[in-house]
């Protein structure tokens, strides 16, 4: 006799997305689905999945919803998504008097310490789209140090008293100034020095965690990858697994100067439990788009904000090409995958210029994350060396007329970043993450289908596989997650509504309940 299911999912449209077919069109769903053990064990019609259903079988009717697997962050940054959560969050600020508004508010809420912001996108305002300014800052607080984060992480806004704070602490050439007076803006390393600067401690670490997981498993995501650096945040994850309190599963991205320590540890890319696994070691090339510290092999669009416009700028490398070598070539001859951070085409440039001199790239599942400016030429490089194309096609939402791609990079460029379609074109292993820009697969998803140019445009279950399959793939996960399948892990999702039905408006379909291994984690 056949044992009992723990769980029937039942009266849905259940995309299995197995096996390759048509990523143009809209799949064959499924009725139904049983799982036992965390496991999917079957797949069918409600008649054939009813027969596992036992006295103590729990079932779940979706009454007609979507069901897909579980969404697969590949490049997100857990602590920073809970960030936004406890502090101000300045991501859908208006303009720079909303940010204003809500660093005061936050102020007023805490009695002393640093005044924390993080989110803000200049970009996105009507008029100025200029940083923040310590002038700006200084009056939310002449006291208290006031720090706003963009949203890239990559430029930080400072008030007088953070700068007086941090004095003597930040790289000069990362401080920006006008008239010899630094203007509260820093960059790079700058940037990262502010946020060691306010790094937290455990407990504060796992509320922020914490946070961020629940966020996650709210938008549907079962799995992440995390950029891992100078964080509590490992510790926390496992602390909370042995407890039985980890949500979804986190495979943790260590930093490249946590390397010489993870080998001594002993950690190994893939090595760790069900829901805690080491990943990548993860390296930078360049900055960002946003900072206008991305290296480009042609200068940006002058910055009319500034006082004194520069259009000679072509970015910075946050580390050498021969540091990047050297990384590359220690990480792999170490057995880690490695995955390094490249926007500009010169970054990328280099960072292809050192996976490829690796022994097997494809083996090893080597990623270049952001990818933003790839030439065609680079992407038939990628294509050959099997290297893995980690995007985020939330960045989109930055590709159209007048948006920061214009603004920074000129219409030409513009119509060239973010080039999803090509890069499937090219045969190039596609996996999709947020960069916690914000955490939000089916926003990412929304972009992804509806971007600007066709070269730039997917199908939606092109986009899907790409957030679910693509990013298993991108994790060595592809035997347990990303589809729903016999023998995969019951990790799913449940739409309110269908993405293929709607395809204009996916940004507006809400997560009903998520699971992992069958056990609700969310629920609407």
């Amino acid at each position: 006799m056949t044992e009992a299911a723990d769980l029937v999912v039942t009266n849905a449209r259940i995309y299995t997305l197995a096996g390759d077919g048509d990523d143009e069109a809209e799949p064959d769903p499924e009725e139904a689905l049983a799982v036992r053990d965390g496991e999917v064990v079957r797949v069918g019609d409600t008649y054939e999945i009813e027969f596992l259903e036992g006295v103590e079988t729990e079932r779940i009717d979706c009454e007609g919803r979507v069901v897909l697997p579980g969404f697969v962050d590949a490049h997100t940054h857990i602590e920073n998504a809970g960030r936004y959560l406890v502090h101000a969050d300045l991501s859908d600020a208006d303009d720079a008097a909303d940010c204003l508004d809500r660093l005061a508010e936050r102020a007023a809420e805490t009695e002393s310490g640093w005044i924390q912001g993080f989110g803000y996108d200049e970009s996105e305002w009507d008029g100025d789209h200029g940083y923040l300014t310590r002038d700006q800052l200084d009056r939310v607080s002449e006291d208290r140090p006031v720090v706003a984060l963009r949203i890239d992480m990559h430029a930080a806004s400072l008030n007088s008293a953070a700068l007086e704070a941090l004095e003597g602490k930040l790289p000069e050439s990362d401080v920006r100034r006008a008239g010899g007076e630094p203007t509260g803006v820093v960059v790079e390393d700058a940037a990262e020095r502010v946020r060691e600067h306010i790094a937290p401690g455990y407990d504060e670490t796992r509320e922020l965690v914490t946070a961020g997981l629940e966020r996650a498993a709210s938008k549907g995501v079962t799995a992440v990858h995390d950029m891992v650096r100078n964080s509590r945040s490992p510790q926390v994850y496992r602390d909370l697994e042995a407890t039985g309190e980890l949500p979804i599963r986190v495979r943790i991205n260590y930093w490249a100067d946590h390397l010489e320590s993870a080998i001594e540890l002993g950690l190994a890319t893939n090595a760790g439990s069900d829901r805690v696994r080491t990943g990548a070691i993860k390296t930078y090339t360049d900055g960002s788009i946003g900072a206008r510290t991305a290296k480009l092999f042609e200068p940006y669009e002058p910055d009319e904000s500034e006082a004194e416009p520069d259009s000679g700028d072509d970015g910075e490398w946050v580390i050498t090409p021969d540091e990047l070598e050297e990384i590359v070539e220690r990480a792999d001859g170490a057995g880690f995958q490695v995955t390094a951070h490249a926007i500009g085409d010169e970054a990328i440039e280099e960072a292809l210029a050192a996976l490829e001199t690796t022994g097997d790239p494809a083996s090893r599942r080597h990623r270049i994350e952001h990818l933003e400016l790839a030439t065609d030429d680079q992407l038939e490089r990628l294509a050959e060396a099997g290297i893995v194309a980690s995007m985020q096609p939330n960045f989109h939402q930055w590709a159209g007329d007048g948006g920061l791609y214009d603004q920074r990079l000129g219409v030409e460029r513009r119509e060239r970043t973010n080039r999803l379609r090509e890069v499937l074109e090219h045969g190039i292993p596609l996996a999709f993450g947020s960069d916690c820009m914000p955490l939000d697969p089916l926003l990412g998803i929304h972009h992804a289908v509806n971007a600007p140019t066709e070269p730039q445009r997917l199908s939606v279950t092109e986009a899907i596989r790409a957030y679910t399959s693509g990013a298993a793939y991108a994790g060595f996960d592809e035997d347990r997650l990303g589809t729903l399948e016999v023998g995969k892990r019951a990790d799913i999702v449940v739409l309110e509504d269908s993405p293929w039905a709607q395809p204009e408006r996916i940004d507006g379909i809400d997560v009903a309940t998520t699971m992992v291994d069958g056990e609700v984690v969310f629920e609407r």
